[in-house]
């Protein structure tokens, strides 16, 4: 079996309250993209569960990667063999990409298909959000509202113009329990689900994203590349996430890559 998780941005991202759980509530709109990672599992002979990442590094214990924590949480309900796991990385961590959290929801996916364990997406939705706020988010895989912690979805439409979202990474990664760190949580001053519906233009001076003015006083290079995405033709710029990811939007066929620097990886 070999699926291909995929990316997503944040259009907007007000961080309305902290919540008594420690956690925030914030209003967002996820949005996918074409970004993808590339994960492959074959049954295993040798009777144990094998996981091989390459490509962008995941720091961490193979037992705590969301791939084998979606792996076990369905096998708490189902039989399922022991699996040889291949995840070639293309979505940077660190981002505000959601690739780890796609990882996790299209494995979940996956395994119900190949082994027809008969799950709804609705069942699917619940155990992925277990694993992580944006997690169920990728289970459905459209483009959302999302409020509470991010778990909590209301479909909305595709952008409704011709063109092409492009996200950028610094050198440096941003950890989402320290971006956390440095906000303070404030009422939007716009509707996000109005301005959403508005054309592309008028984003600029309506959709935020809270972040930004918490991070780049640290991470200057942040706010330079998004003005040098504004300078390269995008008709609207922000982070994604808690970064350290910058996307822009560009009319198909306005984009001037020549401009962006040696140091930005275009993803």
């Amino acid at each position: 079996m070999i699926v291909f998780p995929n990316a997503k941005i944040n259009i907007g991202l007000n961080i309305v309250n902290k919540r008594p759980d420690g956690y925030h509530d914030i209003e967002t709109v996820f949005y996918p993209i074409d970004l993808c990672d590339c994960l492959e599992f074959v049954e295993n002979s040798d009777g144990i569960d094998q996981l091989e990442i390459t490509g962008a590094e995941i720091v961490c214990q193979p037992n705590d990667n969301l791939v084998i924590k979606a792996l076990n949480i369905l096998r708490q309900d189902f039989e399922i063999p022991a699996l040889k796991i291949h995840l070639a990385k293309k979505i940077p961590t660190g981002a505000g990409l959601g690739g780890g959290s796609s990882d996790a929801a299209f494995m979940l996916k996956a395994l119900n298909n190949n082994f027809n364990l008969g799950l709804t997406n609705e069942n699917l939705t619940q155990k992925a959000a277990t694993l992580g706020s944006d997690c169920a988010f990728f289970i459905n895989n459209t483009p959302s509202f999302a409020t509470g912690r991010g778990d909590i979805f209301t479909p909305i439409n595709k952008i409704n113009a011709d063109i092409q979202i492009m996200a950028f990474k610094p050198k440096f990664s941003i950890s989402t329990p320290t971006a956390y760190k440095k906000v303070k949580p404030q009422k939007p001053k716009a509707s996000l689900t109005e301005s959403f519906l508005l054309p592309v233009e008028k984003w600029k001076e309506l959709i935020k994203n809270d972040f930004e003015q918490f991070l780049f006083p640290d991470y200057p290079e942040l706010l330079d590349l998004k003005n040098r995405l504004y300078n390269c033709g995008a008709i609207y710029a922000s982070m994604t996430g808690s970064g350290s990811a910058m996307f822009g939007i560009f009319k198909k066929g306005d984009i001037v890559l020549d401009k962006i620097l040696d140091n930005i990886r275009i993803l």
